[in-house]
């Protein structure tokens, strides 16, 4: 393989994780933050390629503050549109395949079971919305893409639900978390490491192209994954607070959540050989390193 990955986003959750893994397996990466390339700014990301000449670019770049998004409507769309219409059409210029990062929240949530590739999307809000005009402009724009759904994303870099209920375990007696929403607990190091194989996968430059999804094995409500946090956390602190289950309307925010956000990671699998770990180990692991035990 030729060049190296060119990383778009590399300062965020994702991509300060698959610069890590890259260099534990000795993979050549180029990451570049946003202060470095704005992917909505095309003499950049020209730039930026022309540079780097890599083999694969990956856009972990992307407006991701949902409830901000109702009413942040013009940079949700700079983010989550231009910016990978841009990169897009810059990676096919330059002849160089894509993977592009997009999020379950282009569905509503009505599905009572996994969602799957082909199911009917229907986005809820801004964010979910844009996020899916992103997937489109990608598809338009660079044929030789891979965009990867993923749902719940956590890990040790960046703000995130798993750091969250960790602070919040340290400083109250008690919990409220969201029992009526479902989905799929995503580790950044499962991510990356799927990125990774999408890049060896596509090395000899025939795919498998398309849309895939992307997500921790096995599913939990919020709730469920505050308390797998909580419980993995406790014989490190000796804080065990009690997890009370409240519902969505107990904890209303501006941007509509869909109720069911679990992914069917199974085409994934199949077409590059690799599956994620069970999320309640995953979210044992990063607990542990954020502790430092």
């Amino acid at each position: 393989m030729k060049g190296p990955i060119l990383l778009f986003g590399a300062k965020g959750q994702l991509g300060s994780e698959l610069t890590c893994l890259a260099a534990e397996r000795g993979e050549d990466i180029v990451g570049l933050s946003r202060a470095e390339a704005d992917i909505a700014d095309a003499a950049a990301v020209e730039a930026a390629i022309a540079r780097a000449r890599p083999r694969l670019i990956v856009n972990a770049a992307a407006y991701t503050a949902v409830d901000k998004a109702e009413s942040d409507i013009e940079a949700a769309a700079r983010g989550n549109v231009a910016g990978p219409a841009t990169l897009a059409a810059a990676a096919n210029a330059a002849s160089v395949p894509l993977v592009h990062i997009s999020t379950d929240y282009v569905f509503d949530g009505s599905k009572s079971g996994a969602y799957v590739e082909d199911d009917p999307i229907a986005p809820l809000g801004v964010y979910g919305r844009t996020k899916a005009e992103g997937e489109t402009a990608v598809r338009t724009a660079a044929p030789r893409h891979v965009v990867i759904r993923t749902a719940w994303v956590y890990g040790p870099h960046g703000a995130n639900f798993l750091k969250t209920i960790l602070r919040l375990a340290a400083e109250r007696d008690e919990l409220r978390v969201v029992a009526d929403q479902r989905g799929c607990p995503t580790s950044t190091r499962d991510l990356a490491a799927a990125v990774l194989a999408v890049d060896h996968a596509v090395a000899g430059g025939a795919g498998p192209w398309g849309t895939y999804h992307f997500a921790g094995k096995g599913a939990t409500t919020w709730h469920g994954f505050a308390c797998a946090i909580v419980e993995a956390q406790a014989p490190l602190t000796g804080k065990r607070p009690p997890v009370r289950a409240i519902s969505t309307s107990d904890y209303p925010t501006p941007a509509r959540r869909p109720a069911n956000s679990e992914l069917d990671s199974s085409r994934f699998a199949k077409a590059f050989g690799y599956a994620a770990a069970p999320w309640r180990e995953r979210a044992s692991e990063v607990v542990g390193v954020l502790l430092g035990r």
